[in-house]
């Protein structure tokens, strides 16, 4: 802490302070905790913490006082006391920083829509409210009400979900890397499982297919090479020991060039003919083709059972844009050996989950409002020209905000959608850069109006690259553009 609060004389010193010095007193904890300024942090944060937070406040003080005291700047001071109420404002303060939330709500403004470490997939209200009701009831998240016993939570979502992926069977972990890794340690665990060499992937985190698989006891067999697997790789591998065909989504990255994989159509046959299991981890996961709103297309989990897949695995806070979840849709025989794996109730999702996964999973029953209703999908396809309003509406706000040292204009850009999905493909977008001016009297520009933006009541999360300030606002709502446009006042120097 530095300095005195309002009311304290510059220079004053505690009781034990320099000789000859007239001081300036501390008021004692239990008159300050009975002063009516303290009243409302006692009815907020209760006695013990404010009582605690209180004497902390006071030794930072009294050490500040006899800082200044010994130094000298205390002959000069006259005596007095520091008034409560100012004491009880820096009490108020650091209560309240104490007692905020460290999951706090930002302004993504990055260009990735899906960005992992901001939470992914934003929900939609209709999901929201769900939550908020489970939140506040107790919910049949084990229990049959029809039959009155125990049920399987599975069952809350799995119906709707053999409806929009066509498999036979559904269970819901908590999220993909978990299912991949439920799935492994059923069917695989203590025999091989072949995959190709261009597809043991890392995601985000260290995720590696090859660890994985290790961690659930399955013997990695690899086939083929970094760019080029074919069918009689897989033929020529399967033996008596084989236990599972994996394919896994490239998800982040993309080869090009002189490359060949094996599509799940061509691998089926085989699968069937030597009674293999045929897996398919498909990470993002979509349930509905997204050319139709005029994005690239991605395979969609109904394409991939349709094609032949026993098991399939994906992300429900992803393209599907639901909550955090890892999701197996596949054979009926083989759901039902991964749901008695002792595993699968430390994995298993609570009622929050699936209480945010049902209504997102019952949009998709209306493909032609998704692109209205769906949160995640709704971003994914806003014009570039309602981003370009928004940027013309902000910039002079920014501008003057700003001032002379930076250079602030509207610009296209492209955003993309991350989480591994579609990794290659760009949006168009727009919004605004910022440089540093010529001549600007601000050192390391940039970087100092980065941190300046995340320190604002309400974080803006930005990109800075070619000696800019990226503010992409495809992930700005129009709804959150009055509370941004408010902060950009305490920017002003």
């Amino acid at each position: 802490m530095s300095g005195a609060p309002p009311g304290a004389t510059e220079g004053a010193a505690a009781d034990t302070g320099a000789a000859g010095a007239r001081s300036v007193h501390l008021p004692a904890v239990h008159l300050i905790l009975a002063d009516p300024s303290c009243q409302p942090l006692l009815a907020e944060y209760g006695r013990v913490q404010t009582l605690a937070a209180a004497r902390a406040l006071l030794a930072e003080l009294r050490g500040d006082m006899l800082r200044v005291a010994n130094a000298g700047g205390a002959a000069s001071s006259p005596a007095g006391q520091i008034a409560i109420p100012a004491i009880t404002a820096l009490l108020a303060q650091r209560l309240a920083q104490a007692n905020r939330s460290p999951l706090r709500p930002l302004f993504n403004l990055s260009g990735t829509v899906l960005h992992t470490n901001l939470g992914r997939a934003l929900l939609p209200d209709s999901a929201v409210q769900a939550v908020a009701e489970a939140l506040r009831w107790p919910m049949n998240l084990e229990w049959d009400i029809d039959m009155g016993r125990r049920g399987d939570r599975d069952d809350l979502v799995e119906a709707l979900l053999r409806e929009l992926t066509g498999a036979e069977a559904v269970t819901i972990v908590n999220n993909n890397a978990a299912a991949v890794l439920l799935m492994l340690d059923t069917l695989a665990h203590g025999r091989e499982a072949i995959v190709s060499r261009g597809e043991l992937v890392e995601i985000g985190g260290a995720f590696r297919i090859p660890d994985i698989m290790q961690r659930a006891g399955a013997t990695l067999r690899e086939v083929g090479s970094t760019n080029r697997t074919h069918p009689h790789d897989y033929a020529n591998a399967a033996n008596a020991q084989t236990a599972l065909l994996l394919k896994v989504h490239c998800s982040n990255y993309v080869i090009t060039g002189f490359t060949k994989s094996v599509a799940v159509a061509e691998l089926a046959p085989l699968a069937r003919d030597r009674g293999i299991p045929l897996a398919v981890d498909l990470g993002s996961g979509t349930l509905v083709d997204l050319e139709q709103y005029g994005l690239p297309h991605e395979t969609t989990v109904r394409e991939t059972v349709a094609a032949g897949a026993d098991l399939v695995t994906f992300s429900g806070d992803k393209l599907l844009g639901g909550p955090q979840c890892g999701i197996i849709a596949g054979r009926a025989d083989l759901i039902a050996r991964i749901k008695r794996n002792p595993l699968k109730r430390a994995l298993r999702v609570g009622k929050l989950t699936l209480a945010a996964l049902a209504p997102v999973l019952a949009l998709y029953r209306a493909p032609d409002l998704l692109p209205v209703r769906l949160t995640t999908l709704r971003l994914l396809t806003r014009p570039a020209a309602d981003m370009r309003a928004q940027a013309q509406a902000i910039l002079p706000l920014l501008r003057r905000a700003l001032g002379a040292d930076y250079d602030v204009r509207d610009e296209a850009m492209t955003s993309q959608i991350g989480s591994g999905a579609l990794p290659v493909d760009l949006l168009p977008s727009h919004g605004l850069t910022v440089r540093a001016a010529p001549g600007a009297r601000v050192r390391d520009a940039l970087g100092m109006l980065e941190r300046r933006l995340r320190a604002l009541p309400i974080p803006v999360v930005g990109r800075i690259a070619q000696d800019a300030l990226w503010l992409d606002l495809r992930c700005l709502d129009e709804d959150q553009q009055q509370r941004f446009v408010e902060q950009l006042e305490s920017l002003a120097v």
